[in-house]
């Protein structure tokens, strides 16, 4: 009676192979290609294939446990360990604390695996990332400007901390002006402004972030005035 052989989808792709080879209708270079594997590569399977037909073909390892498998002892030790002092924890704690005070020899997803199948973790959805649409950048150099203040410590304790203003085009990205002051303020950014305006003169519009100097934020003003800050009616000007 013939041997019933188990094979996998790989493994039924390459005796196809190695029968078309054998019948030369396809070289061994061909063949190669279509497996994705090196020409010395078939050259061994089509080796053992002649040896040993499609038995050849079949992964020695089938049916045979992973040489990584974890000793029972050791999995069943760790279990015992999480649900009596580590049942609160995440597995990247989990697997630290197993670790470095039971000197256990695991995997971290090995923990993980373990917390999951005895519902002590749960892993979390991952959120969807918000869909924005991009927008596009202006077309010509002082279209839009965008200015911005960064608060640091920018001389790394050799001077006091200060706030760096920006302007940045928003077609070219090229950094206009930087100017260094004490604090992100209507009069601080005249200065620079002013700056700015004298070496590349006036651009079409300027852009900034939600700071209490470029956006009136009291509703009692809404639908009173221009509606705009001391800044905005100074860069009117």
């Amino acid at each position: 009676m013939d041997e019933l052989l188990t094979m996998s989808n790989k493994e039924i792709t390459r005796l196809e192979a190695m029968q078309r080879i054998k019948d030369k209708r396809l070289t061994q270079k061909e063949a190669a290609g279509m497996l994705g594997l090196s020409v010395r590569q078939v050259k061994r399977l089509y080796s053992a294939y002649r040896q040993r037909g499609a038995k050849g073909l079949v992964s020695q390892r089938r049916g045979k446990p992973s040489n990584n498998r974890l000793d029972v002892g050791v999995l069943q030790q760790a279990l015992d360990l999480i649900q009596e002092k580590y049942a609160d924890f995440g597995p990247t704690l989990a697997h630290e604390k197993l670790k470095e005070v039971h000197h256990l020899r695991l995997s971290r997803e090995s923990v993980r695996r373990i917390m999951m199948a005895e519902g002590l973790w749960k892993p979390k959805r991952a959120k969807k990332p918000s869909a924005h649409q991009m927008r596009e950048r202006r077309a010509c150099l002082g279209e839009l400007v965008q200015i911005d203040g960064s608060d640091h410590a920018w001389f790394e304790g050799r001077g006091p901390k200060c706030t760096l203003l920006v302007y940045i085009d928003d077609a070219t990205g090229q950094l206009l002006e930087l100017w260094f002051v004490p604090d992100e303020t209507f009069f601080a950014y005249c200065e620079a402004s002013r700056h700015y305006l004298e070496r590349y003169g006036k651009p079409v519009a300027f852009y900034s972030d939600k700071h209490g100097i470029f956006r009136v934020n009291q509703e009692q003003t809404t639908g009173l005035g221009s509606g705009l800050t001391q800044f905005g009616r100074a860069m009117q000007g």
